[in-house]
C-alpha cells in the first residue's frame, strides 16, 4: 500500500507542474495533494505544519492566479470581453499550437475580446492585449516557481525515507 501512496503522491506532483502549463488543472493545488497522499504512508511521519503552510500558499497561488491577467488587462486598459478572450484564445492556441500557443492564443483571443468591445479603437485593444500577456505569464511564473518548490520539497522528504521504498 505504501508504494501506491509513493506513486500516486508522485503523479498529483508532476501533474502539478504540468498544471502550470493547462489553464484546467490548478497546478500548485494540484501538487499540493501529492504532500496528502506522501503522508498517507504509515512510516512517514505527517509533518502537519509543512502540509497546512503549503496549502495556504497552493490556495493563495490558486486564487492570484485568476486575478493577476484580470489586473494587467484593467491596468492597461482592458474590458471583461479582453479577459474572456484570452482564456478562450489560451485553450485554443494550445489545441492548434502546443507551446507556442500558450502566448500567441490569449494575445489574439484578448485582441478579438477588446475590438468586440470596442471595435473603434485599435490601439487600445493592442495595449490590453499586452497586459494580458503580461498577467498571464506573470501567473505562470508565479504558479510553475511554487509548483517547482512543492516539487523540491516532495523530492527532499521522499529522499529521507528512501530505505523504505528502494
Amino acid at each position: 500500500m505504501d508504494l501506491f501512496y509513493l506513486t500516486i503522491s508522485f503523479l498529483f506532483m508532476v501533474l502539478g507542474l504540468i498544471g502550470c502549463f493547462f489553464p484546467v488543472i490548478p497546478g500548485p493545488l494540484t501538487g499540493w495533494f501529492g504532500f496528502l497522499f506522501l503522508y498517507q504512508i504509515e512510516q512517514i511521519k505527517t509533518n502537519k505544519t509543512l502540509l497546512i503552510i503549503t496549502f495556504i500558499i497552493a490556495l493563495l497561488v490558486f486564487l492570484v492566479d485568476y486575478i493577476i491577467p484580470v489586473l494587467g488587462t484593467k491596468i492597461f486598459g482592458g474590458s471583461k470581453k479582453g479577459v474572456i478572450g484570452a482564456s478562450i484564445g489560451l485553450i485554443i492556441g494550445i489545441i492548434l499550437l502546443g507551446p507556442f500557443g500558450l502566448l500567441i492564443g490569449p494575445f489574439f483571443g484578448a485582441l478579438m475580446g477588446e475590438l468586440i468591445n470596442d471595435n473603434k479603437n485599435f490601439g487600445l485593444a493592442i495595449k490590453a492585449s499586452l497586459g494580458t500577456i503580461l498577467g498571464l505569464i506573470s501567473g505562470f511564473v508565479l504558479k510553475f516557481s511554487v509548483a517547482c518548490a512543492f516539487f523540491t520539497i516532495y523530492i527532499f522528504e521522499v529522499w529521507k525515507f528512501k530505505a523504505l521504498f528502494f
